[in-house]
């Protein structure tokens, strides 16, 4: 399972820049043992009225790009 978390955070790392440059990040809070992702959206990301397309079309299509065992990513709130 730490292979599979460390494959995730690199896949996170890749699209971190392109969050930052709009002022928000995202953050890894576990990977499940179903191989489900949970993420946590901050800073203008967490309240942008994009982030649905946002954690489907850049968070979740990178990870699952990079680590296609991966089933889901969720979005987790405080």
């Amino acid at each position: 399972m730490e292979d599979l978390t460390a494959r995730v955070l690199s896949a996170i790392a890749l699209i971190r820049p392109f969050l930052n440059d709009d002022g928000g990040d995202v953050e890894l809070v576990e990977v499940t043992q179903n191989r489900e992702v949970m993420v946590k959206l901050t800073g203008s990301c967490r309240d942008c009225s994009m982030k649905q397309s946002t954690l489907r079309g850049g968070i979740e299509e990178t990870i699952r790009k990079a680590v296609p065992e991966i089933k889901a990513v969720i979005a987790v709130e405080d």
